[in-house]
């Protein structure tokens, strides 16, 4: 596929009042023969580092605060959080799922990813691992006999922080071309949600910045080495799972239902490997 083809490509996948995103996928389609390198080796993680710092310092804002904060106006901002996290994830599903420009079944994909990685994650028994990763924090940084929302607080706010789309399109644009814009823009997010999160669950929201260093890091990353072989209808297919894992969190935020999210994870690594593998059958019927 031709640099054209994939900047076309990507203008159908993401709606035209984004052009930061449509940027970034024009960048994975001229990856190669830059002389920016020596440069990108240098970037390609300030957008994680300034996302980490934003969240420090909203998370101990948040703290000094909480101390202060009635309950109810902390159960208030919960449920705010938990609206707001609702009407993003709607944004992102629909964002694929209602594109007519999109190839055909990629709805399909999205579904099965979801359904395949739910099962494998709970034979993988992710949940449980996670947040026993977070009991295992809780039970040596919780103080004296006091109740402690440490492992929610550190699931909650790492799924937050890193399922969304900026997450995905803001590490591979910081590690195709050392731009920090759209990390940037998810940094100020992140930090003022991070606030709110810290003031009514506690200081395990600190322990999200470990996987944001390695969600986002990790990304920037495989971007750097591999930009050119980035496909954007695979981005916009994990996108689209990453958007109704953010339901599930929604859903868990505002007490409706306790949806097993972790276990879905895998989904979101499956989605472009789905895309990938079906490219070459829709290619040949002409799709």
């Amino acid at each position: 596929m031709g640099v054209t083809h994939v900047h076309e490509a990507a203008e159908k996948t993401w709606p035209k009042y984004t052009p930061p995103l449509s940027a970034t996928l024009r960048v994975i389609a001229s990856r190669h023969g830059d002389s920016d390198a020596l440069l990108r080796v240098n970037v390609f993680l300030s957008g994680t580092l300034l996302n980490a710092i934003a969240v420090l310092i909203g998370a101990t804002i948040g703290l000094l605060v909480g101390s202060r904060m009635p309950a109810r106006i902390q159960q208030t901002l919960i449920d705010g959080l938990g609206l707001f996290t609702l009407c993003i994830a709607f944004a992102l599903a629909l964002t694929l799922l209602m594109d007519r420009s999109a190839p055909a079944g990629t709805d399909l994909i999205v579904l099965a990813a979801l359904l395949v990685g739910g099962a494998i994650g709970e034979l993988l028994k992710l949940t449980e691992r996670v947040e026993g990763l977070g009991d295992w924090f809780q039970r040596r940084l919780a103080r004296d006999a006091k109740p402690s929302r440490i492992s929610e607080a550190f699931v909650t706010a790492s799924l937050v922080f890193c399922v969304g789309p900026l997450t995905f399109l803001g590490s591979i644009q910081n590690g195709l071309t050392g731009d920090i814009q759209l990390l940037a823009v998810k940094s100020v997010l992140d930090g003022f949600a991070s606030i709110a999160f810290a003031a009514t669950l506690g200081a395990g929201v600190y322990l999200s910045i470990l996987t944001i260093l390695v969600i986002q890091g990790g990304l920037a990353m495989l971007a750097y080495l591999f930009g050119a072989n980035l496909d954007p209808v695979a981005i916009s297919a994990a996108s689209a799972v990453g958007g109704v894992i953010l339901l599930g969190v929604g859903l868990r935020l505002l007490e409706i239902k306790r949806i097993r999210v972790v276990s879905l994870l895998p989904a979101l690594v499956l989605a472009p490997v789905m895309v990938w593998l079906v490219a070459p059958l829709r290619a040949a019927l002409g799709g």
